[in-house]
Order: structure tokens, then C-alpha cells, then sequence
């Protein structure tokens, strides 16, 4: 093997001769992704009377292991939405792109001159617009047989600064709740948060601290049902003040005796 820095892996050439890829094919079919490889796990949201909480874990993973554990599936965006984004990270890196082009579009082409966000001409793409957006996006790659294998939380604020929370999936589905969790989370989690809002109706008697306790207690359990997630966390809370985004959180009061009663695997068959 050449073992110089630049050429790591290849076989010496004046050993082995030149590498001969006449043998690979330049004029194939072309192949699309048929399913992830690394993945992130679950995304979970709860609307509250002034704002929205969102929250997912750092951990991307490769198959069944925990490959990767700074991997940040929370983007905010224009200081007033949070896209949170379970599924393959490579299209999650994909999206995050198109997202960043979006952002300087609007702000080079319509923004007056020394304007900032509080100026009445600036303009605000806000969440329900950016999630029309992005589901407009994983319709069209979805159309063209080469979806980006994601499911995406929108949250923030909507035209009239009121709480604004929804979900696209890879087929372009969109689907809109004060209450929404991805991956693992739609069944562990879903049902808590129910509990804390059960009805869109319900928003305006919530609380941050009541949102933030119930997301807080929602990642506590995934972290301990779900193989693909780990006790590190982003969580995000947008409101009219703006996104306050904390990307390395820890989960507090870890305890594992509720595992002490349960039974039907190993040993503890009775």
C-alpha cells in the first residue's frame, strides 16, 4: 500500500501498475438512495400560549451504532423558525443547504438597505411559509423518484405571531398539531405530550416552563426506550423574542429502576 498522506489506500502504482477503471460504467442508470444509512432519530414539538418548543437528540447512526454524537438536527432559520429533521443526515446536510440559499435570497433581494428584523419593509419568512416551502421540495424529489428520506418539524411563529407547528414528510405529506413527534418518538412520546395539550384549544393555558418540563421529560424516556438515541440534546424555544437554541443540553435525574420490574426477556421470564 502507499502509505504517503496523499494517496492513503491506494495500491503503489509503481508496484501494482496504474489503477484501471475502464471497467466502471459512465453511462449506467442512474440509482437514487433506496434507503438511509445515517440516521437520526426522533424530533418532538409542543406549542405553548407564546411560542413553540422543539427538541431532538445529537446521536446520528450508522445501522445499530452510535456513529456519530455532535450531529445538530435542529436549524434555525431567519431568527423566528426552528426546521428540526429526523431520517438520513446526508439529505438532513442537503436541506440545511437549501435553507442557508433561501435565507441569503431573501435577504439580498427584498430587504431595504440597513434594514433589521424590526423594520416595518423588512421582510420575515415566516414558519407556515417556510413549511409550504420544504413541502413543496419533498413533493418535487419525491415526484422524481429520489426522496429525501426525512421527516422535518417546522416550528416558530406565522404571519400574526401566533404559534405555528407542522410536519412534511419524504412523500410531501404535511400534517399540522399543537403536539408532533418523529420516528420513535410518535409512539414513546406523543402520548405524553398529548397528556400536557391535548387539543389545539388548550395552547393558550400552557406555559414555556410547562413545555419545556414536558419535552424535557419526553427526551428522558426516549433516551431510555430507544436504541438510536442518547442523553445528549438540542432543544429551542421560539417565541417574539426569538429562538433561544441550546445545542449541548444533558438529561437530568437519569434513573434505570423502573428496569428492575420488568419482565418477559432473559432470565425474568416470570
Amino acid at each position: 500500500m502507499n502509505h504517503f498522506p496523499g494517496a492513503w489506500g491506494r495500491p503503489r502504482d509503481d508496484v501494482y501498475g496504474r489503477y484501471d477503471s475502464s471497467y466502471l460504467q459512465q453511462n449506467g442508470p442512474i440509482n437514487h438512495t433506496q434507503s438511509p444509512t445515517v440516521t437520526g432519530t426522533s424530533v418532538l414539538a409542543v406549542k405553548f400560549k407564546d411560542g413553540v418548543v422543539i427538541a431532538a437528540d445529537n446521536l446520528a447512526s450508522y445501522g445499530s451504532l452510535a456513529r456519530f454524537s455532535d450531529v445538530h438536527r435542529l436549524l434555525p432559520f431567519n431568527k423566528h423558525c426552528v426546521v428540526g429533521i429526523g431520517g438520513d443526515v446526508s439529505d438532513l446536510q442537503h436541506i440545511s443547504r437549501l435553507l442557508n440559499s433561501l435565507e441569503i435570497r431573501e435577504s439580498y433581494s427584498t430587504a431595504p438597505p440597513a434594514s433589521s428584523d424590526t423594520h416595518p419593509l423588512a421582510p420575515r419568512l415566516n414558519a407556515k411559509n417556510l413549511h409550504t416551502y420544504l413541502s413543496k421540495v419533498m413533493y418535487k424529489r419525491r415526484s422524481d423518484f429520489n426522496p429525501l428520506w426525512n421527516q422535518a418539524l417546522v416550528a416558530g411563529l406565522d404571519g400574526d405571531d401566533a404559534p405555528f407547528l407542522a410536519s412534511v414528510d419524504l412523500l410531501g405529506t404535511t400534517f399540522s398539531a399543537p403536539t408532533l413527534a418523529t420516528g420513535f418518538g410518535a409512539h414513546l412520546a406523543q402520548p405524553i405530550l398529548r397528556r400536557v395539550v391535548p387539543d389545539e384549544k388548550d395552547v393558550e393555558h400552557i406555559d414555556r416552563e410547562t413545555a419545556v418540563a414536558a419535552v424535557k421529560e419526553c427526551m428522558k424516556v426516549l433516551f431510555y426506550r430507544d436504541a438510536r438515541s442518547m442523553d445528549r440534546y438540542s432543544i429551542a424555544v421560539i417565541s417574539k423574542d426569538g429562538v433561544d437554541l441550546k445545542e449541548d443540553e444533558k438529561l437530568e435525574a437519569q434513573s434505570w429502576a423502573f428496569a428492575e420490574g420488568i419482565k418477559g426477556y432473559g432470565s425474568q421470564v416470570n
